[in-house]
């Protein structure tokens, strides 16, 4: 949400309430400022200032709010240790990078199904971890700053760490503000199942104590410290609640310590004597009390249902393409196609000890053949179909592009080459649909190995109350 847009563009009352039924569409994303900025919106999450080495710079992004970069604008990132099935992979803390130049040529068996011993796929064209994951290296007369220190690498040299952890670029980012090597999470990011995933990193947001930033899919959503969402009010004017009485049973003030620092884009009000309430961008904030049960686990957005009551967002992405459309669905809300056929993007992460991404088209394309055609690629395409784009196409938002694919290997294609077609693409990856779903319909949500999110297909969630899916990697 862009509470300036809210302010000066009627939208629709409970747009979303509108389209209860299963899969019913909502309507073209252009008209569903819900889930995204329009393009004129200038929103961006301010962030606290800290200590940087020289060379290193903040850089704004569409969906992962600031992030670190170097000098020359590649998004920076690290691989904390986590936990898997079978062992541990990563880097630990103060430690060493164990990103290196080893070619890595079979599994380690840390994920089940793949027993340790067995050889990775298209070998002959395998690239080292740190081939991939460039280290950010210092300079030899460099020294710590902040939260930045040095840690040694093998050859000697030293390479940056923050908070402890290795930084490294991504070979996947190859323009100012691109974070393709993987999502920014607030949270400790995605949970097992995912493998060893890469973070994009950030400096804090500048927020009260009582406040955080939770990431979704389609921006960088305000929660209190127990994960419960914020909101605002349409009643409301800049600077004033009209939130009394009866009110007040559904919905609770923000409030502030009478020691709150009124800065930038947050001030405060006095609701009553000594009483006072958080206000952003001239907007009071609530908590939406039935979400807020003692048995809640936070991140529901159900108050959005409620006519005149917005979640805030810090800065939320731009529309998709006008090729796609929204849903509701059983569990919440998805993004589909113009014939409403859910879209899904695919994941996957491999079994070696350097957990090399795979869902790109630049990777080895057999983990996705085996989970949708068994090895067969026309079984793959009648399965899960790419969504192809009109000659032509373009997107307004950076998050989506069109990319030449061969549909029969799955790999990059030159334009006119046989068997190319143009696909859209999210975060630089091919999206899909589900061949026996209907529209509406999410059959294919969770097809693969550990719900999906290893080897495998989820829908594109904008909103599930349940499952926590749009907060997802």
């Amino acid at each position: 949400m862009t509470i300036m847009y809210r302010q000066c563009k009627r939208v629709k009352s409970f747009w979303i309430a509108a389209a209860l039924a299963l899969g019913s569409s909502v309507s073209q994303a252009s008209e569903l400022p819900f889930f995204w900025q329009p393009p004129e919106a200038t929103d961006r999450e301010a962030f606290l200032p800290e200590e940087m080495p020289p060379g290193m710079q903040v850089v704004p992004t569409e969906l992962d709010g600031p992030v670190f970069a170097t000098a020359e604008g590649k998004t920076l990132y690290i691989w904390p240790l986590r936990g898997l099935r079978n062992g541990s992979v990563g880097d630990r803390r103060t430690t060493a990078s164990t990103c290196d130049g080893t070619i890595y040529r079979e599994t380690a068996g840390l994920m089940s199904p793949y027993p340790p011993g067995y050889l990775l796929p298209e070998l002959d064209k395998r690239r080292s971890c740190e081939d991939l994951w460039p280290a950010v290296v210092a300079g030899a007369d460099a020294k710590a700053v902040g939260k930045w220190t040095l840690v040694p690498r093998a050859n000697g040299q030293k390479q940056w760490a923050y908070d402890g952890f290795p930084v490294y670029t991504s070979h996947l980012d190859r323009q100012l503000g691109d974070v393709l090597g993987g999502k920014r999470y607030e949270e400790g990011g995605a949970g097992g199942e995912t493998g060893a995933l890469r973070f994009a990193i950030g400096p804090r947001p500048d927020l009260p104590p009582e406040l955080k930033v939770r990431s979704t899919n389609t921006g960088r959503m305000l929660v209190n410290q127990k994960g419960f969402t914020v909101y605002v009010s349409r009643a409301d004017v800049p600077g004033k609640s009209n939130c009394r009485g009866e009110c007040l049973k559904t919905w609770a003030p923000v409030l502030a310590p009478q020691v709150a620092r009124v800065h930038g884009e947050w001030s405060v009000l006095e609701r009553s004597p000594g009483i006072l309430q958080w206000v952003y961008r001239g907007q009071p904030l609530y908590i939406y009390i039935p979400e807020a049960g003692a048995e809640s686990r936070g991140g529901q957005v159900t108050g959005n249902d409620v006519p005149g009551w917005h979640s805030v967002f810090t800065q939320r992405a731009l529309p998709p393409p006008d090729a796609f459309t929204v849903h509701d669905v059983r569990l919440g809300q998805v993004l589909a196609d113009t014939t409403g056929k859910t879209v899904y993007v695919y994941h996957c992460n491999d079994d070696a000890l350097d957990q090399q991404s795979c869902n790109h088209p630049t990777s080895p394309q057999a983990y996705r053949m085996a989970v949708c055609g068994h090895g067969d690629p026309e079984l793959c395409l009648k399965m899960f179909p790419y969504v192809t784009a009109a000659p032509g196409a373009h997107s307004r938002s950076r998050l989506w592009s069109v990319m030449t694919i061969d549909k029969h290997t799955g790999q990059l294609a030159e334009v006119g080459q046989s068997g190319a077609i143009q696909v859209w693409a999210y975060r630089d990856r091919p999206v899909y649909t589900f061949g026996r779903d209907r529209p509406g319909g999410t059959d294919g949500d969770a097809w693969g190995e550990f719900n999906g999110y290893r080897n495998g297909f989820k829908a594109f969630w904008l909103r599930d109350d349940y499952r926590a899916n749009a907060f997802g990697p």
